[in-house]
């Protein structure tokens, strides 16, 4: 998958995540700009990513992650390596 690729279907994981058909996520996107996007939501999101894309995230990975183009190549990352 492309990063745009990926990038498109994480949308509809963050509107369902976050209960907001109105969500569209960037690669700037960070948690700042998305209303309730605290550290439960986070687990969440990641939970559902893990699902959608069939990958599994290690907590050291995802400590450096500030955006969600950053979490777009490392999903990228993940699924080159299967």
């Amino acid at each position: 998958m492309t990063e745009t690729e990926i990038l498109n279907a994480l949308n509809p994981v963050f509107r369902d995540v976050f209960d907001d058909d109105n969500i569209i996520v960037t690669a700037n996107t960070t948690a700042e700009d998305i209303e309730g996007w605290d550290s439960q939501a986070h687990v969440n999101l990641i939970v559902a990513a893990e699902v959608r894309f069939g990958v599994r995230f290690r907590t050291a990975e995802l400590e450096s992650l500030h955006d969600v183009g950053q979490f777009v190549q490392l999903i990228r990352t993940k699924l080159a390596g299967r």
